[in-house]
Formats: structure tokens, sequence, C-alpha cells
């Protein structure tokens, strides 16, 4: 029985939706593209994975304003 993680799926459909060209998308696409986004910050954000990458961006956040000042 083979299992899929949708979150693995909705990563590999993004990759191949932001490498098409910009100019060939058009208006519903690029809704759907952040529908698509949207749907996999949702999967990702209780698990590990996305609590590390908040604390990245939480770094690199905390380093951009202590530059700034």
């Amino acid at each position: 029985m083979l299992t899929i993680n949708v979150a693995v799926l909705l990563t590999v459909i993004v990759i191949l939706r932001l490498r098409r060209r910009t100019q060939s998308r058009s208006r519903n696409d690029e809704k759907l593209t952040v529908l698509i986004v949207l749907a996999l910050g949702v999967l990702i954000a209780p698990t590990a994975v996305g609590h590390g990458i908040l604390d990245f961006l939480t770094q690199l956040a905390n380093g951009f304003s202590r530059a700034g000042q």
C-alpha cells in the first residue's frame, strides 16, 4: 500500500507551478497557486519542520531589525 504525504505532494505541485514562466499565468492560475501555498502552510505549521521554519524566520527578522538600528 502506498501512502502519500499531502504536504510533500503540495510541495511538489508548488515547485512545478512556480517554475513556469510568469507571463503565461492567468489571474485564476495565480489565485490557485496562492490557495495551494496557503494549504501547504496550514499543513506544515503544526509540525517540527514548521516550528523550525518559524524559528529561522524569527531569528532572521531579529537580525534585520538589529542591523537597522
